[in-house]
């Protein structure tokens, strides 16, 4: 019979030492105890998974609290009948000693009670998580309300940006030549000129600038390979910032 420590935070921000105080202290090598900086809105979690593999029939688990399982009423439920039941583990919860199945699994009203402190307490557990979740998102409609932005910072305008924007509006450059010149990516520059308050060519095209309304617009490959041509000819094959999906969701409050 050997005994194994579960401990659980949803991000590496947070601090998991509180859980592991506790599990050393019932007592548990540190070399015992199985971590995972995962939500608990479900159980793939590979530190999780790892641990019930290992665990045999007799062994004790130890988790701090419920909530430290998992924070999905259902899913807790279904765990601990598999752990307990199907699997034939001791699962003990130092924080609520009434869910300790070395002692309520020896008779059936000690069994009842742990079952009905289980289904509260997993209950419990899910409508924290649902309460944080709702706190972050009004944490970040309050900041957005305040006029605090979130993901990556705008990128700076180059010296050179005023005067290249100039021949764009001439129509010496087109877009992605400009783009090119700047070292930046072409919808960067799109959304300069956008907040600037002036297209600089047709929107949507590339060279629309460039031929004016009576000129022919050169096919879509065309226009790839005179920016390619451009990028290569000032050294900036991969503008900073040019990913293919470079937007970021915001990080949450609350």
């Amino acid at each position: 019979m050997a005994t194994y420590g579960y401990a659980r935070v949803s991000t590496k921000d947070q601090n998991v030492n509180r859980q592991l105080d506790a599990l050393e202290r019932f007592p548990l090598e540190r070399s015992s105890i199985y971590i995972d900086y995962y939500t608990g809105a479900d159980f793939e979690r590979p530190e999780y998974q790892r641990l019930v593999r290992r665990l045999e029939q007799g062994d004790v688990l130890v988790v701090k609290s419920i909530d430290r399982l998992g924070r999905n009423y259902s899913e807790i439920l279904a765990q601990w009948d598999r752990l307990a039941r199907s699997q034939g583990v001791q699962v003990v919860v130092p924080d609520m000693p009434l869910l300790d199945t070395r002692q309520t699994a020896r008779d059936l009203t000690g069994t009842f009670i742990a079952d009905v402190v289980l289904q509260l307490l997993s209950y419990v557990a899910q409508v924290e998580r649902e309460n944080i979740r709702q706190r972050q998102a009004e944490g970040i409609a309050a900041a957005k309300a305040r006029g605090v932005r979130f993901g990556r910072p705008e990128k700076a305008r180059p010296r050179a940006y005023a005067g290249v924007r100039r021949r764009v509006a001439a129509g010496e450059l087109s877009h992605g030549e400009a783009a090119a010149q700047l070292g930046v990516c072409r919808s960067t520059f799109e959304k300069w000129l956008k907040q600037d308050g002036r297209g600089g060519g047709a929107p949507g095209t590339d060279e629309g600038a460039k031929h004016g309304a009576g000129g022919s617009a050169p096919s879509d490959s065309r226009s790839r390979a005179v920016s390619s041509a451009a990028r290569r000819e000032h050294g900036d094959a991969a503008p900073s910032g040019c990913a293919a999906n470079p937007g970021r969701s915001p990080k949450e409050l609350g």
